[in-house]
């Protein structure tokens, strides 16, 4: 089988379901839609009926906590 990967193929591994991202983000779903509601987590987006998230978002919300953390005083 062939493995080549096309620009439609990269960006579909790219998204992630709900699921997916809660798994990655190591967090319960409800948090994650909570997170939606409020507008403070990592950006997402609906296809379809779905919602999804790119990886690429949720490696940037997680650089922008860590570096959130670093700056606050201890």
């Amino acid at each position: 089988m062939d493995q080549t990967r096309t620009p439609e193929t990269e960006t579909h591994s790219q998204l992630l379901t709900i699921t997916e991202a809660a798994a990655r983000l190591r967090t319960p779903v409800a948090t994650l839609r909570y997170w939606r509601h409020l507008g403070t987590g990592p950006d997402s987006f609906r296809l379809g009926r779905r919602v999804v998230y790119r990886r690429d978002d949720i490696d940037r919300w997680i650089t922008a906590q860590h570096d959130s953390q670093a700056i606050r005083p201890r």
